[in-house]
């Protein structure tokens, strides 16, 4: 289980950010996270939908003990993360895109390798493999050297390795951001057999398709605080519009306002950038 109960999040800016940011922005920092709260369940997935800047990113960090919330507190099956960061992170596994792979490793090799950081015998690591590499299909270039992979195909090896230890948290964080149809399907269906097994499962995504097919529960960020929490069948039940991104953008904007310079958020691309 998660629990996120009134984290914010500010970050303080350097004077080359703050001249980033525009001559209307007269700040000296931006608040990532406004009190946001929820609750994941094990045995259910949990999504995370937001437009990019949003604040999801720096939700997931927080959960995974990368950064310390500037207010209120996180709670990984009852362990807190900030005091019990080490012991947090032995119970979660952590998937991000931008998680760096050593490129002179296989897959193999660096699943192998992270096995034996988190103390797992040779035989019992390689069953575990095995069993992750015949899931992800990772067998055909298991071999290879990992700088020589495609971007699904490295983000299949970052799964494996998030796995290995068998975590009863998982946290993916735009897990199927730029993987092709086979490969988002390969980690849809792992989704779904992690949390079959009674695992938390959390993801984050802008892709409304994804929602659809994984989400039990629903949190929708919009510039750091929360619009909806609850479950997917009663956000759907509720809908005024007639499709899901449009149902999106109605909640958001009768929150916040229309968004950004006033145009449409699209939610199938692109990932999402923190301070």
């Amino acid at each position: 289980m998660i629990v996120v109960d009134g984290v914010s999040k500010t970050f303080k800016l350097t004077r080359k950010q703050r001249k980033e940011m525009g001559r209307q922005f007269t700040g000296s920092s931006i608040d990532a996270l406004k009190n946001v709260s929820f609750t994941c369940e094990p045995g259910r997935i949990f999504c995370l939908l937001g437009p990019n800047g949003a604040g999801k990113t720096t939700a997931l960090r927080i959960i995974a003990t990368m950064l310390r919330p500037t207010e209120g507190h996180v709670t990984v099956d009852g362990l807190d993360t900030r005091r019990q960061g080490r012991a947090v992170r032995r119970v979660l596994g952590f998937s991000t895109g931008a998680t760096a792979l050593y490129d002179r490793l296989t897959p193999n090799e660096l699943v192998l390798y992270y096995a034996r950081l988190n103390g797992i015998p040779d035989r019992e690591a390689k069953r575990r493999r095995d069993a992750f590499f015949d899931m992800l299909d990772v067998n055909s270039f298991a071999d290879r050297r990992i700088s020589k992979l495609s971007t699904g195909m490295r983000q299949k090896v970052s799964i494996t390795r998030t796995l290995i230890h068998r975590p009863s948290v998982l946290v993916f964080d735009e897990a199927t951001a730029g993987l092709d149809v086979m490969a988002a399907q390969s980690i849809h269906n792992l989704m779904r057999q992690l949390r079959d097994e009674g695992r938390t499962v959390l993801f984050s995504t802008h892709r409304m398709d994804e929602v659809e097919l994984l989400a039990d529960d629903l949190a929708i960020l919009h510039e750091g605080a929360l619009c909806y929490r609850g479950t997917y069948d009663a956000f759907h039940a509720a809908m005024q519009a007639d499709t899901l991104e449009e149902e999106f953008i109605r909640v958001i904007e009768d929150v916040g306002g229309p968004t950004g310079n006033g145009h449409a958020v699209h939610l199938t691309t692109g990932t999402e950038e923190t301070p």
